[in-house]
């Protein structure tokens, strides 16, 4: 019988769910919080940024490299994938459903190895986070048996 993991996340929270096989249900089995990626980008840094002297009178501060939030969601996309791969290399599932919004959807692809990307047989660009397990498996019968 195969074993299908679904994964429900946007950047701050993310839901594992299995699914044994035809009217075996959703079965939440983990359930992950990065509450990071809820805080205010100058939460984020430590201190404002730097200054710069600049020709004449002028001064100029630095541009952070990349943003504070788009850091956070990228350790939380990569959490995730370590997870998904711990399942992947103990056999845990045949096949990964992911769901998520498209930015993150994005992040978790790129964190992800080619391995465990051959299981992903569907994917949602939606944020399913915040529904109930009846209205999700209403969303997922078009793909799996539920």
């Amino acid at each position: 019988m195969i074993k299908t993991w679904i994964l429900v996340a946007n950047a701050s929270s993310a839901s594992l769910y299995m699914n044994d096989g035809p009217k075996q249900g959703l079965k939440k089995i983990r359930t992950f919080e990065h509450s990071a990626s809820r805080e205010k980008a100058s939460d984020l840094v430590s201190d404002r940024p730097g200054h710069n002297r600049s020709a004449g009178n002028g001064r100029g501060s630095y541009i952070p490299q990349s943003d504070p939030k788009q850091n956070e969601a990228q350790n939380f996309a990569m959490k995730l994938a370590r997870e998904l791969e711990h399942g992947r290399t103990t056999n845990e599932f045949q096949r990964l459903i992911l769901v998520a919004p498209p930015q993150f959807m994005g992040l978790i692809k790129n964190s992800t190895g080619p391995a465990l990307l051959n299981l992903v047989s569907d994917h949602f660009e939606k944020d399913y986070t915040k529904i109930d397990e009846k209205t999700l498996t209403g969303h997922l019968e078009g793909c799996i048996f539920l």
